[in-house]
């Protein structure tokens, strides 16, 4: 089919911190210009100083970035014909897409329908039913009061217990519970609504037949506007706390013939939908059988996408831009198969022993990264830096690369004791006790083990010799005087 070409030369990023940054960089590396915004509480983070220019939306922590009209109002001041959501904020919201479009702005990602119908999870079940993918049973919308309690009641009678209630809306793990009997249908149900109408401000949830302690697999998408859609590989995702991620590997380690059928099922619902641009398709895989069911369809750039493009060579971001301008794909098949392994963990400012409490407030007394083959790094954070109490506790994600498992734990573990932060409690020593552990070393994980690992919390908390001789460093830097001197 005909589609118009549009060249981009300006684009704005609709976001903050180590994406927005990601994004830049790949947006000057192509020739064009990049327009950062942010929120006051934002002003003196590092991303901007990479962007062409910066555009201050406003002082509400959070709530700018989720201002459709002030976003819409930066790009038009700036002149910017594109712009890129990242993850997370307004990134699949079909309005704000629908706005870009409104306004004559190249929005980069899927059209406001597709973003609609994949960010209802009944919707979205109904499409890849209709595409034949395999999905887990479920119901409609159930309605509100005692009827919902109703109806809930009667799907668990026939699929059984347990079952999990759902946001039609959700994302990032929340609105989701899983629920064991009659009894605590009744309680968790008016809970779960409550968490949805305030998370999302949409009270619609459903019930979902739980399938207990599967993997977590996805598989990145493109596709463009002629037609054509591509996968690349496999990522599994099964390590996670309260269903949000941890742990991110590439490729997921399943028989090629049940990849391959995943692939053609990502696809066949990529098609079926009208998808275009950057996708990933997620489902759950039983850990026994390997039989796999559609969960969901994130119609945006993922945080984990790094993983994928460390094993395929392919700039994620950069087909996001070119599929925006109208080109064609041209990614030959040979570069989907991936060579190796790849793993992301993220470097939050956390306490994993205290339920991964954030550490908002405090300061990176010193902060010295590691380096080396195979190790990626995307953040934004520097030695004196704050962790803002405002947003997320996510400091710098770390890509590693290796020729098999074995080696990419090895490499993963020497980054890990190579990366060194004073100030905030972190992740990596929990990230050190999970490279020891057998079954994760064997391959061994679905979504529960971190219930059935809680051994992992029982890390050293010793602050490192090299780490106190760094602080010290630091000091005798910041002051200029050395303070054991006298």
């Amino acid at each position: 089919m005909a589609v118009e070409q549009k060249k981009i030369k300006r684009i704005l990023i609709a976001n903050r911190g180590e994406i927005a940054l990601r994004i830049i960089r790949t947006v000057k590396e192509l020739g064009l210009e990049a327009i950062a915004v942010y929120e006051k509480p934002d002003s003196e983070s590092p991303y901007m100083r990479s962007a062409d220019d910066a555009i201050m939306i406003g002082d509400r922590p959070r709530k700018e970035y989720l201002d459709i009209e002030k976003i819409i109002w930066a790009a038009r001041k700036s002149g910017s014909d594109a712009i890129h959501p990242g993850y997370g904020f307004l990134s699949e919201n079909a309005d704000f897409s629908a706005a870009c479009e409104k306004a004559g702005i190249i929005f980069i990602g899927p059209p406001p329908q597709v973003i609609r119908d994949m960010g209802d999870k009944v919707v979205a079940r109904k499409i890849m039913e209709k595409a034949k993918v395999p999905t887990i049973p479920g119901t409609e919308n159930l309605a509100s009061g005692d009827t919902g309690i109703e109806q809930a009641k009667l799907f668990a009678d026939k699929h059984g217990y347990p079952v999990m209630l759902k946001a039609s809306a959700g994302g990032g793990g929340r609105g989701i519970r899983k629920v064991k009997n009659e009894e605590e249908m009744k309680i968790q149900l008016p809970l779960v609504r409550a968490e949805t109408r305030s998370a999302f401000n949409d009270d619609r949830i459903y019930l979902e037949k739980c399938v207990e302690s599967p993997r977590h697999i996805e598989i990145q998408i493109l596709a463009d506007h002629h037609g054509n859609v591509i996968h690349l590989g496999s990522r599994d995702c099964s390590i996670q706390r309260r269903h949000q991620k941890l742990l991110e590997i590439a490729p997921a380690d399943l028989p090629a013939n049940i990849l391959e059928a995943m692939y053609d099922a990502a696809i066949k619902g990529a098609r079926e939908v009208g998808y275009v641009n950057a996708g990933t398709v997620e489902f759950l895989v039983d850990s026994q059988t390997n039989e796999f069911w559609f969960m969901e369809m994130n119609t945006r750039l993922q945080v984990e996408h790094t993983v994928t493009e460390e094993l395929t060579g392919v700039d994620i971001v950069r087909q996001q831009i070119k599929i925006a301008e109208g080109d064609v794909l041209n990614i030959p098949p040979e570069r989907v198969h991936m060579m190796g392994k790849a793993v992301q963990v993220r470097i939050n400012a956390e306490d994993p022993k205290n339920n991964f409490m954030p550490e908002g407030g405090k300061t990176l007394e010193v902060y010295q990264s590691p380096g080396g083959p195979g190790v990626r790094l995307d953040g934004v954070v520097y030695q004196g830096y704050r962790i803002p109490t405002d947003y997320d506790s996510l400091m710098v994600k770390m890509t590693i690369r290796g020729y098999d498992w074995e080696q990419t734990i090895e490499r993963l573990k020497r980054s890990l004791n190579n990366f060194l932060i004073v100030g905030p409690k972190t992740t990596i020593p929990f990230y050190l006790a999970i490279c020891d552990e057998p079954d994760f070393k064997a391959g061994k994980f679905d979504t529960s083990y971190l219930d059935t690992h809680t051994q992992l919390f029982n890390y050293p908390e010793q602050e490192r010799e090299v780490a106190k001789l760094s602080k010290i460093i630091a000091e005798i830097h910041a002051r200029k005087v050395n303070p054991f001197a006298y």
